[in-house]
């Protein structure tokens, strides 16, 4: 590698737009056990989460209805779902397997979502932006968040502060750099509920929220636009996309060391026009 080379390469900031090869981000991804054999969740994991949710398990759901009953899917089928999305073999023969997530598949997800969320900027949209992962997307989801504001969205930050009680237990909602989190005042809180969700949006109806967990099923199930993100374990978002009640889910190990998702970041960012 040339010295010139070696100095571009230095002052590239992978939290910033930049111009980067999609081999490049492929690999990143797998580096990073966001994508690849060796993620968090193996097919037991996996096939025990989606046993779970077909049997209506609310933890599951995500604040979704009518993702089961007697008319939804089978386990099977929403295996199915979820091997599409990911890019593993669905066969229910296979027991102990890993379930290997593709890259590619990531990152042409990270661009579908890039390009609704730069339609958003360009229309001025007014934007929620929450994640029920505090530690490992926070990263992605401020500096998407920034890039929004930079070219044209309104980042919303509804319920801030307001505190409420969930199972006896203070909660509320507090905003890094414009992205909701669930905290006890004194620690933020990985969760699944979309209670947080559901009481932001009685203060306010965005164009577009941009989410995870109960954050995005409690907007999707509101009738909300939007753009979600669903580790390979958490089939909700996907059924729903299958349901048609949702376009976009970004299917990953969604819980992984937060500086490794800049990779997921350029392949948003490269459907903005950031010129």
């Amino acid at each position: 590698m040339s010295a010139e080379r070696r100095h571009e390469e230095a002052e590239r900031n992978p939290w910033r737009p930049g111009s980067y090869e999609p081999e490049e981000l492929a690999e990143a991804l797998l580096r990073g056990r966001i994508a690849g054999t060796v993620t968090s969740h193996d097919r037991h994991n996996v096939r025990w989460k989606v046993a779970r949710l077909v049997a209506g398990d609310p933890d599951l759901q995500f604040g979704l209805t009518g993702l089961v009953g007697p008319d939804g899917p089978t386990a099977g089928e929403v295996l199915s779902m979820v091997s599409a999305e990911a890019g593993f073999d669905p066969d229910p023969l296979l027991r102990d397997d890993p379930v290997p997530i593709d890259p590619w598949k990531v990152l042409a997800s990270c661009e579908a979502a890039g390009r609704r969320l730069a339609l958003a900027a360009e229309r001025g949209e007014r934007v929620i932006a929450a994640t029920g992962h505090p530690v490992g997307l926070i990263l992605l989801y401020m500096s998407v968040g920034e890039l929004l504001i930079e070219c044209g969205a309104k980042l919303l930050t509804p319920m801030e502060a307001v505190p409420w009680l969930e199972d006896g237990k203070r909660r509320e909602v507090r905003y890094l750099h414009g992205i909701g989190v669930l905290n006890d005042r004194a620690s933020s809180i990985h969760t699944h509920r979309p209670d947080a969700m559901e009481r932001m949006l009685e203060e306010v109806r965005p164009d577009l929220v941009f989410a995870d967990h109960g954050f995005a099923g409690a907007a999707i199930e509101a009738g909300v636009e939007t753009v979600s993100i669903a580790d390979i374990n958490d089939p909700a978002l996907v059924v729903a996309k299958n349901l048609g009640r949702t376009e976009v889910v970004v299917v990953m190990d969604d819980n992984v060391r937060p500086e490794d998702y800049w990779a997921c970041f350029q392949a948003i960012a490269s459907q903005f026009d950031t010129d």
